[in-house]
Protein backbone atom coordinates (compact mmCIF):
# COMPACT_ATOMS: atom_id res chain seq x y z
CA UNK A 1 0.00 0.00 0.00
CA UNK A 2 1.36 3.90 -0.59
CA UNK A 3 3.13 5.31 1.82
CA UNK A 4 1.03 7.64 4.74
CA UNK A 5 0.51 11.23 3.16
CA UNK A 6 2.27 14.12 4.77
CA UNK A 7 1.02 16.02 8.01
CA UNK A 8 -1.13 13.34 9.08
CA UNK A 9 -3.46 14.52 12.09
CA UNK A 10 -4.92 11.52 13.85
CA UNK A 11 -7.59 13.43 15.68
CA UNK A 12 -9.74 10.96 18.16
CA UNK A 13 -12.42 11.37 20.40
CA UNK A 14 -12.94 9.18 23.09
CA UNK A 15 -16.10 9.04 23.16
CA UNK A 16 -17.58 8.79 26.88
CA UNK A 17 -20.00 10.77 29.02
CA UNK A 18 -18.87 11.38 32.24
CA UNK A 19 -22.18 11.59 34.21
CA UNK A 20 -22.15 7.94 33.99
CA UNK A 21 -19.08 7.71 36.07
CA UNK A 22 -20.61 9.44 38.83
CA UNK A 23 -23.31 8.59 41.54
CA UNK A 24 -25.75 11.89 40.79
CA UNK A 25 -24.15 12.13 37.26
CA UNK A 26 -27.88 11.76 35.71
CA UNK A 27 -28.82 14.55 37.54
CA UNK A 28 -26.96 16.88 35.18
CA UNK A 29 -27.59 17.67 31.89
CA UNK A 30 -27.06 15.20 28.87
CA UNK A 31 -24.38 17.13 26.54
CA UNK A 32 -22.44 14.12 24.72
CA UNK A 33 -25.23 14.49 21.37
CA UNK A 34 -24.93 18.19 21.01
CA UNK A 35 -21.39 18.52 21.44
CA UNK A 36 -20.47 15.06 19.32
CA UNK A 37 -22.48 17.22 16.37
CA UNK A 38 -19.74 19.76 16.74
CA UNK A 39 -17.26 17.69 16.03
CA UNK A 40 -19.19 16.34 13.52
CA UNK A 41 -19.32 19.66 11.88
CA UNK A 42 -15.64 20.47 12.55
CA UNK A 43 -14.83 17.05 10.61
CA UNK A 44 -16.99 17.69 7.76
CA UNK A 45 -15.49 20.97 7.44
CA UNK A 46 -12.59 19.85 6.68
CA UNK A 47 -14.02 16.67 4.79
CA UNK A 48 -12.55 14.69 6.85
CA UNK A 49 -12.59 10.95 8.36
CA UNK A 50 -11.76 10.18 12.03
CA UNK A 51 -12.30 7.92 14.70
CA UNK A 52 -14.57 7.73 17.90
CA UNK A 53 -13.07 5.26 20.80
CA UNK A 54 -16.05 4.58 22.04
CA UNK A 55 -16.88 3.40 25.69
CA UNK A 56 -19.76 0.83 26.12
CA UNK A 57 -22.44 2.66 28.14
CA UNK A 58 -22.57 5.52 24.75
CA UNK A 59 -24.40 3.29 23.06
CA UNK A 60 -26.68 1.80 25.72
CA UNK A 61 -27.63 5.89 26.33
CA UNK A 62 -27.37 7.03 22.58
CA UNK A 63 -27.72 4.29 20.40
CA UNK A 64 -28.75 7.07 17.70
CA UNK A 65 -25.41 8.53 17.84
CA UNK A 66 -23.48 5.71 16.80
CA UNK A 67 -25.35 5.26 13.38
CA UNK A 68 -25.07 8.90 13.37
CA UNK A 69 -21.32 8.63 13.41
CA UNK A 70 -21.38 5.59 11.27
CA UNK A 71 -23.70 7.25 8.23
CA UNK A 72 -21.74 10.17 7.95
CA UNK A 73 -18.24 7.53 7.21
CA UNK A 74 -16.25 7.72 10.76
CA UNK A 75 -14.60 4.93 12.46
CA UNK A 76 -16.10 3.42 15.53
CA UNK A 77 -13.41 1.51 18.09
CA UNK A 78 -13.44 0.74 21.35
CA UNK A 79 -12.45 2.43 24.60
CA UNK A 80 -13.55 -0.43 27.27
CA UNK A 81 -17.03 -1.02 28.40
CA UNK A 82 -17.01 0.66 31.93
CA UNK A 83 -13.84 3.13 31.74
CA UNK A 84 -12.04 0.71 34.06
CA UNK A 85 -7.68 1.26 34.06
CA UNK A 86 -6.50 -1.08 32.42
CA UNK A 87 -4.64 -2.01 35.58
CA UNK A 88 -7.45 -2.54 37.87
CA UNK A 89 -8.03 -5.04 35.58
CA UNK A 90 -7.33 -9.26 35.38
CA UNK A 91 -6.71 -10.81 32.60
CA UNK A 92 -10.42 -12.52 32.70
CA UNK A 93 -11.88 -8.75 33.86
CA UNK A 94 -9.91 -7.07 31.07
CA UNK A 95 -11.44 -9.67 28.04
CA UNK A 96 -15.19 -9.63 29.78
CA UNK A 97 -15.13 -6.50 29.52
CA UNK A 98 -14.20 -5.67 26.05
CA UNK A 99 -16.48 -8.04 24.96
CA UNK A 100 -19.28 -6.34 26.24
CA UNK A 101 -18.31 -3.46 24.51
CA UNK A 102 -18.50 -4.88 21.58
CA UNK A 103 -21.50 -6.32 22.00
CA UNK A 104 -23.10 -2.85 22.65
CA UNK A 105 -21.72 -1.29 20.22
CA UNK A 106 -22.94 -3.84 17.55
CA UNK A 107 -25.90 -3.69 18.87
CA UNK A 108 -26.12 -0.03 18.06
CA UNK A 109 -24.95 -0.98 14.70
CA UNK A 110 -20.97 -0.69 14.96
CA UNK A 111 -19.35 -3.92 13.55
CA UNK A 112 -16.30 -5.21 12.41
CA UNK A 113 -14.35 -2.89 14.92
CA UNK A 114 -10.34 -3.05 14.82
CA UNK A 115 -9.24 -0.41 17.17
CA UNK A 116 -9.11 -0.22 20.87
CA UNK A 117 -7.35 2.90 23.80
CA UNK A 118 -7.19 1.89 26.56
CA UNK A 119 -8.84 3.99 29.54
CA UNK A 120 -6.56 6.81 30.70
CA UNK A 121 -3.62 5.45 28.51
CA UNK A 122 -3.00 2.43 31.16
CA UNK A 123 -1.57 -0.22 28.69
CA UNK A 124 2.03 -0.08 30.32
CA UNK A 125 4.72 -2.25 30.40
CA UNK A 126 3.32 -4.40 33.20
CA UNK A 127 0.19 -4.32 31.54
CA UNK A 128 1.17 -5.48 28.12
CA UNK A 129 -0.33 -8.98 28.39
CA UNK A 130 -3.48 -6.95 27.30
CA UNK A 131 -2.20 -6.99 23.22
CA UNK A 132 -2.15 -10.80 23.16
CA UNK A 133 -6.24 -10.57 24.65
CA UNK A 134 -6.69 -7.92 21.77
CA UNK A 135 -5.19 -10.15 18.86
CA UNK A 136 -7.24 -13.12 20.46
CA UNK A 137 -10.38 -11.05 20.08
CA UNK A 138 -9.74 -9.65 16.57
CA UNK A 139 -8.24 -6.49 17.17
CA UNK A 140 -5.93 -5.10 14.63
CA UNK A 141 -4.64 -2.06 16.37
CA UNK A 142 -4.40 -0.18 19.78
CA UNK A 143 -3.40 3.08 20.68
CA UNK A 144 -2.97 2.90 24.22
CA UNK A 145 0.51 3.79 25.11
CA UNK A 146 2.05 7.41 26.40
CA UNK A 147 5.31 7.00 25.97
CA UNK A 148 6.36 9.51 28.87
CA UNK A 149 6.73 9.40 32.66
CA UNK A 150 3.34 10.47 33.85
CA UNK A 151 1.28 10.66 37.31
CA UNK A 152 -1.12 8.29 36.01
CA UNK A 153 0.05 6.13 33.83
CA UNK A 154 3.16 5.70 31.38
CA UNK A 155 5.61 3.68 29.61
CA UNK A 156 9.06 5.73 29.24
CA UNK A 157 10.77 3.84 27.00
CA UNK A 158 8.63 2.73 24.32
CA UNK A 159 9.64 4.84 22.01
CA UNK A 160 7.15 7.44 19.73
CA UNK A 161 6.97 5.14 16.98
CA UNK A 162 4.24 2.75 16.50
CA UNK A 163 5.24 -0.58 16.06
CA UNK A 164 3.57 -3.98 16.32
CA UNK A 165 3.15 -5.83 19.57
CA UNK A 166 2.91 -9.50 18.46
CA UNK A 167 2.18 -10.69 14.62
CA UNK A 168 -1.69 -9.52 14.61
CA UNK A 169 -1.13 -5.68 16.59
CA UNK A 170 0.27 -2.73 16.00
CA UNK A 171 0.14 -0.23 18.82
CA UNK A 172 0.13 3.58 18.02
CA UNK A 173 1.60 5.27 20.93
CA UNK A 174 -0.30 9.22 21.59
CA UNK A 175 2.07 11.83 20.56
CA UNK A 176 4.52 13.89 23.40
CA UNK A 177 6.57 16.99 23.09
CA UNK A 178 9.37 14.77 23.15
CA UNK A 179 11.18 17.27 25.51
CA UNK A 180 12.94 16.92 29.06
CA UNK A 181 10.33 19.67 30.28
CA UNK A 182 6.77 19.37 30.29
CA UNK A 183 6.47 16.16 28.17
CA UNK A 184 3.38 15.36 27.82
CA UNK A 185 0.91 14.65 25.12
CA UNK A 186 0.31 18.03 23.70
CA UNK A 187 -2.44 17.26 21.12
CA UNK A 188 -5.07 16.24 23.17
CA UNK A 189 -7.64 16.68 25.97
CA UNK A 190 -6.58 18.87 28.77
CA UNK A 191 -2.80 19.70 27.69
CA UNK A 192 -4.21 21.04 24.27
CA UNK A 193 -6.44 23.40 26.08
CA UNK A 194 -3.82 24.61 28.79
CA UNK A 195 0.20 24.52 26.60
CA UNK A 196 0.94 27.93 25.55
CA UNK A 197 -0.33 27.62 21.19
CA UNK A 198 3.20 28.58 20.60
CA UNK A 199 4.72 25.03 21.88
CA UNK A 200 2.07 23.60 20.75
CA UNK A 201 2.75 24.95 16.87
CA UNK A 202 6.46 24.12 17.25
CA UNK A 203 5.50 20.56 18.61
CA UNK A 204 3.18 19.96 15.23
CA UNK A 205 6.16 21.25 13.19
CA UNK A 206 8.74 18.63 14.80
CA UNK A 207 6.67 16.32 14.28
CA UNK A 208 5.40 16.53 10.89
CA UNK A 209 8.93 17.35 9.95
CA UNK A 210 10.14 14.16 10.40
CA UNK A 211 7.25 12.71 9.10
CA UNK A 212 5.68 11.32 12.21
CA UNK A 213 2.44 11.92 12.38
CA UNK A 214 0.65 13.64 15.29
CA UNK A 215 -1.86 11.10 17.55
CA UNK A 216 -4.55 13.07 19.44
CA UNK A 217 -7.42 12.43 21.58
CA UNK A 218 -10.41 14.67 23.00
CA UNK A 219 -13.31 14.65 24.54
CA UNK A 220 -16.83 15.60 24.90
CA UNK A 221 -16.35 17.60 27.81
CA UNK A 222 -13.16 19.59 26.07
CA UNK A 223 -15.54 21.39 24.02
CA UNK A 224 -18.32 21.72 26.80
CA UNK A 225 -19.19 25.46 27.78
CA UNK A 226 -22.28 24.31 29.05
CA UNK A 227 -22.51 21.81 31.35
CA UNK A 228 -23.01 22.78 35.48
CA UNK A 229 -19.86 22.08 37.18
CA UNK A 230 -18.88 19.32 39.16
CA UNK A 231 -16.13 17.33 40.46
CA UNK A 232 -14.79 15.34 37.63
CA UNK A 233 -14.89 11.18 38.45
CA UNK A 234 -11.22 10.12 38.17
CA UNK A 235 -9.14 13.00 39.23
CA UNK A 236 -8.79 11.86 43.37
CA UNK A 237 -11.29 14.85 44.10
CA UNK A 238 -8.67 17.44 43.44
CA UNK A 239 -9.89 21.03 43.18
CA UNK A 240 -6.69 22.11 40.89
CA UNK A 241 -7.01 19.04 38.57
CA UNK A 242 -10.46 20.09 38.20
CA UNK A 243 -10.16 23.35 37.75
CA UNK A 244 -7.80 22.15 34.57
CA UNK A 245 -10.75 20.02 33.56
CA UNK A 246 -12.97 23.28 32.45
CA UNK A 247 -9.84 25.37 31.51
CA UNK A 248 -10.02 26.83 27.67
CA UNK A 249 -12.73 24.94 26.48
CA UNK A 250 -14.00 28.37 24.53
CA UNK A 251 -10.97 28.59 22.85
CA UNK A 252 -10.64 24.57 21.64
CA UNK A 253 -11.94 24.61 18.34
CA UNK A 254 -10.05 28.00 17.32
CA UNK A 255 -6.91 26.17 18.35
CA UNK A 256 -7.66 23.27 16.01
CA UNK A 257 -8.17 25.55 13.24
CA UNK A 258 -4.98 27.48 13.64
CA UNK A 259 -3.42 24.25 13.72
CA UNK A 260 -5.55 23.00 10.33
CA UNK A 261 -4.49 26.23 8.65
CA UNK A 262 -1.25 26.70 9.72
CA UNK A 263 0.00 22.86 8.56
CA UNK A 264 -2.61 21.75 6.21
CA UNK A 265 -3.27 19.00 8.05
CA UNK A 266 -4.78 15.73 6.81
CA UNK A 267 -7.25 14.10 8.96
CA UNK A 268 -7.94 10.09 8.72
CA UNK A 269 -9.31 7.25 10.69
CA UNK A 270 -6.61 5.10 12.89
CA UNK A 271 -7.75 2.38 10.46
CA UNK A 272 -6.94 3.61 7.80
CA UNK A 273 -3.19 5.07 8.95
CA UNK A 274 -3.02 0.96 10.73
CA UNK A 275 -3.50 -0.25 6.95
CA UNK A 276 -1.43 2.38 5.14
CA UNK A 277 2.01 1.78 6.75
CA UNK A 278 1.33 -1.83 7.73
CA UNK A 279 -0.19 -2.93 5.08
CA UNK A 280 -3.63 -5.24 6.88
Amino acid sequence: MPAPAKNIFLFSVDLEDVRLRMQDGLSYKPRVEALVEKYLRFLNKHRSKATFFTVGDIPEYYPGLIKTIISEGHEIACHSNKHIPVTHQTKEDFKNDLLQNLENLSNAGATNIIGYRAPIYSITEKTAWTFDILSELGFKYSSSVLPAKNPLFGWEDFGEQPRMMNEKLFEIPVSVRGTNFLNVPFSGGVYFRVIPMMLIKKDFEKHFSKGQPVISYFHPYDIDTEQESFMHPGINDSWFYNKLMYFNRKNMFGRLEEIMEQFDCKIITYKEYSESINGK
